[in-house]
């Protein structure tokens, strides 16, 4: 057949190169950030976006397992978030850290700020969480 053909069939169109999607972690205080894709200066709207939207949360888990790239941008937007969390009394934590971006968490110290789960299943099972601050490895 065509790739032309009237069936609807073929390659499905280009999607976005990053993405955020936000879910309801346990307990309800809780809000997953799943992070997607390539997360730079021309992609970093939606972060900013969703993280000003889990500003009241008690605690932010950011999977970045998903995430395939992060530059500057994203790390520092991901520090400010941090911060206003933590003068608020929440926090925020990461999971799913994979090579290349783990290796720019770790070559910026910013690894030692962020408590660092392997999943974020394993972030949400932590039931000490909110009695630490930052700076610890897990998984």
């Amino acid at each position: 057949m065509d790739a032309d053909d009237s069936t609807g069939e073929g390659p499905p169109p280009p999607g976005p190169r990053f993405v955020v999607r936000a879910r309801p972690g346990v307990p309800d205080a809780v809000v997953v950030l799943e992070l997607g894709g390539e997360l730079d200066h021309d992609t970093a709207g939606p972060l900013c976006r969703a993280l000003d939207e889990c500003a009241r949360a008690r605690r932010v888990v950011v999977d970045c397992s998903g995430l395939t790239f992060c530059d500057s941008t994203g790390l520092n937007e991901l520090l400010r978030a941090r911060m206003r969390l933590l003068e608020r009394g929440g926090l925020l934590d990461l999971a799913g850290l994979h090579p290349p971006v783990d290796r720019m968490f770790d070559i910026t110290g910013a690894r030692t700020v962020f408590r660092v789960y392997a999943d974020a299943a394993e972030a949400l099972a932590d039931e000490g969480a909110g009695t630490r601050d930052g700076g610890d490895t897990h998984g």
